[in-house]
């Protein structure tokens, strides 16, 4: 069974917002965004309380980037949230691509932030749909 499975985004999760993205650059910014929205401040103001909000951090930087480097500007990153579940979708145009995990390849040199994501979250997973790649990863707040 592959790490990555193409599934749509479980339902009962109300869009937030969303965040169109065109460089790496604009990554700083889209993570004080989530910080504000998951904890009321846009930089790290608890550690030891904000772990889960980091992890949603941590996943919404690797499929940005991810997103941005291999799908392709412009990039958009959605917010949603169903109680203490909080869904992260990122879509971009290369819909013929589906997320690929490194294999093979010398730790040192990047491109396993995929295995992070899918450690990180309850769930995850990827979808087609008009043109559009959407990868997803849900987190439940503690």
């Amino acid at each position: 069974m592959a790490l990555w499975q193409s599934a749509l985004p479980p339902f009962g999760f109300r869009e937030l917002w969303c965040q169109e993205l065109h460089s790496l650059a604009e990554l700083a910014k889209l993570r004080a965004r989530l910080r504000a929205t998951l904890t009321g401040s846009s930089t790290v103001a608890h550690p030891e309380r904000e772990h889960w909000s980091e992890r949603l951090v941590l996943i919404a930087d690797e499929l940005t980037s991810n997103a941005l480097r291999h799908g392709g500007a412009p990039v958009a990153t959605a917010l949603s949230r169903a109680g203490d579940r909080w869904l992260l979708s990122v879509r971009d145009s290369s819909d013929e691509v589906p997320p690929q995990p490194a294999q093979g390849r010398d730790p040192g040199l990047g491109g396993f932030g995929l295995y992070l994501v899918a450690d990180l979250s309850a769930r995850h997973g990827w979808h087609r749909e008009l043109g559009v790649k959407t990868v997803w990863a849900v987190v439940e707040a503690d």
